[in-house]
């Protein structure tokens, strides 16, 4: 039946351009967003578990950036405690050579003072943001670095760090006296490294005997150190490994939110022209099934 009130066909190709339209628009914002879930109105499950993962990606880089700077912290400790270890053996070098009968001890122990103030050097250098692990009053015991961000299988959140007892790590105390700490304190023989004295020994045997002692004070203290330095060393590695970690889970939390919204471009463009086609020829019918109704007008000339 041809009817000048009701034109089936024109709706018919009406609701289909319609629909056309809505997936053309869908389609180019996908591709101007790159997102094929950019809302809760696209997926919402999707959607919620892309927001909690972005949100998490952002504390972790927060944790990335808090090992970073945790780790050059550690790194200016580590490297000073191996130039201690370094100077601490030369002194141990040069109170051995003290040891030969007929040296003038008086000029090694210049050198030896020399590297006594070196070891003072390089302990209050060793400071990285207002941090000094090997100079400091000991009044902190503990400095923590942090290491992680967890989140749970029930949605809880936890912060984990690592903890350093600085104590063991102290060569001097923080007045910059020489005192304190393994350097400035007595080994088991009464010496400490950074006060001893060589310059009024002779090569009697009770000074030979406090060279020695000397010696074996010094090389005590040397363990000390290595055992700090290994300390470090340790933790270093840790934050480093814990840093390298992180990096690469950010990198695969990214690339799980990527299979979950991104829209696939190549799809996509493909769509994209494959429903241009659509919409043209969805206008082109409207437009016959429009002109149905100028038919009906020759059936009364």
């Amino acid at each position: 039946m041809s009817s000048l009130m009701t034109n089936a066909a024109a709706m018919t190709a009406l609701q289909t351009l319609r629909s056309t339209n809505n997936a053309l628009a869908e389609t180019q914002d996908r591709i101007s967003t790159g997102y094929r879930v950019g809302g809760a109105e696209d997926n919402a499950a999707y959607w919620s578990i892309a927001t909690t993962m972005r949100s998490d990606n952002m504390a972790l880089g927060a944790v990335e950036d808090a090992l970073g700077l945790g780790a050059a912290t550690i790194d200016v400790m580590y490297t000073s405690m191996e130039s201690t270890v370094d100077t601490v053996n030369q002194i141990k070098a040069k109170l051995t050579a003290a040891r030969q009968p007929g040296v003038d001890k008086g000029q090694i122990q210049t050198e030896i003072a020399r590297l006594q103030e070196n070891l003072l050097s390089i302990a209050e250098s060793a400071n990285f943001n207002g941090e000094n692990w090997l100079a400091h009053d000991g009044s902190v015991t503990n400095k923590s670095v942090v290491s992680s961000f967890i989140r749970d299988t029930a949605g809880a959140i936890s912060i984990q760090t690592t903890d350093i007892n600085i104590n063991t790590t102290q060569l001097f105390d923080a007045t910059g006296t020489g005192t304190g700490g393994i350097l400035g304190n007595a080994q088991t023989n009464g010496n400490t490294v950074f006060a001893l004295d060589i310059s009024a020994l002779t090569d009697s045997a009770a000074d030979i005997t406090t060279l020695e002692g000397m010696i074996a004070d010094v090389d005590e203290a040397l363990v000390e150190i290595t055992d700090s330095a290994t300390v470090l060393g340790s933790v270093k590695k840790r934050v480093d490994t814990q840093s390298d970690f992180v990096s690469g889970l950010r990198d695969a939390i990214d690339r799980g939110i990527g299979q979950l919204v991104d829209a696939d471009m190549n799809k996509e463009s493909t769509r994209l022209q494959a429903l241009q086609t659509q919409q043209q020829l969805g206008i082109q019918a409207l437009s016959i099934a429009n002109q149905g109704s100028q038919n009906i007008l020759s059936l009364f000339r």
